[in-house]
């Protein structure tokens, strides 16, 4: 096993991970235990639910981490956890292991922001990717645009001033009576509508780089009530190309105003077909090299938590066995 393989947990949210890789690109495994069954009879996350399943899962899902790359805690250069942001609850589970097995095997501890987790899962994927990139994240709890100026040095561009997209999708499919997790839901939904159906807003598209999704929340409960009728297929087409076409149009004007090479997807929303698919035609259309990461990429894992540890270790050193974790994390030097 090579002298730069790292251990990461991930246990932000509701997702027990563990993955080993090496020199920041190599992925030698990667293990997911999702606890979305639990959660889905409550229409989203139960905190509590969630630390208690991580504290059940996690030994298991690192024990399978370490044999699926062939080897044991004696071989791991460094072990790294996210710190945040995330259920405060749920990322203390993984960082008080993490600094647990740093000590038992004495080797660094490094704690990873999951955000900029996120960003490295590209990394993984196409380690040639080159700075500068323009980074939209978009998940659950976060919609950002980043521009990555080099490794390890951002600089923010917009984030949402009020929903995130993912929180959005979630809280339509909520009003369309879709099932959790909402994100597929619409997704699956909408492949059988017409986008075009219903005009619904796109709020500051043309206004800088920030976003704003409630309003939008609130114009679908409002078109739904006054046409109780309307198909939902039809309704989530439409409400999709709203947050597509806002989430794109944002992307496209900070790659070429920012002189990046590229767009990087990232985050749980980045599995959304018509988002997938739009990015990709406005990089070919503008020349950009795009990367759309793969599905398993774009849900939380420790794959990422791994890779950005890696690259951390180098530039900052070992994280202090003092640090907490801290559910409201911003992302790094922003």
């Amino acid at each position: 096993m090579s002298a730069g393989s790292v251990l990461g947990i991930e246990t932000s949210c509701d997702e027990t991970a563990a993955a080993v890789v090496i020199e920041g690109t190599k992925l030698a495994s990667s293990v997911v235990s999702s606890q979305v069954d639990l959660h889905a009879r409550f229409g989203g996350v139960v905190p509590e639910i969630a630390s208690r399943a991580h504290v059940d899962l996690l030994n298991p899902v690192v024990a399978e981490a370490l044999v699926e790359a062939g080897c044991t805690g004696p071989d791991i250069s460094a072990v790294a956890a996210t710190i945040g942001p995330g259920l405060i609850g749920a990322l203390l589970v993984g960082v008080s292991a993490a600094k647990a097995f740093a000590l038992a095997w004495g080797v660094p501890f490094v704690g990873v922001n999951h955000l900029e987790a996120h960003l490295y899962a590209a990394f993984l994927e196409e380690p040639d990717l080159t700075p500068p990139l323009v980074l939209l994240l978009v998940s659950g709890g976060h919609t950002l645009l980043v521009n990555m100026e080099d490794h390890l040095r951002y600089r923010l561009l917009g984030a949402t001033i009020d929903d995130a997209a993912g929180e959005a999708f979630d809280k339509v499919a909520r009003l369309l009576g879709l099932p959790y997790p909402g994100g597929p839901a619409i997704d699956r939904l909408a492949m059988e509508g017409d986008r075009q159906a219903v005009a619904f807003p796109r709020a500051m598209l043309d206004d800088g780089y920030d976003f704003s999704f409630s309003g939008l929340k609130t114009s679908v409960l409002t078109y739904l009530r006054k046409h109780p009728e309307a198909d939902a297929a039809d309704v989530a087409a439409s409400f999709q190309e709203a947050v597509v076409d806002v989430l794109v149009t944002k992307a496209r004007r900070a790659a070429r105003d920012t002189g990046a090479t590229g767009i990087v997807l990232a985050g749980g929303v980045a599995a959304n077909s018509a988002l997938r698919e739009r990015v990709l035609d406005v990089c070919i259309e503008d020349g950009f090299r795009p990367f759309v990461p793969s599905r398993t990429m774009c849900t939380d894992n420790a794959a990422m938590v791994a890779a950005t540890a890696w690259f951390r270790l180098q530039h900052d050193g070992p994280t202090p066995l003092s640090a907490g974790a801290d559910a409201a994390l911003r992302f790094p030097g922003i």
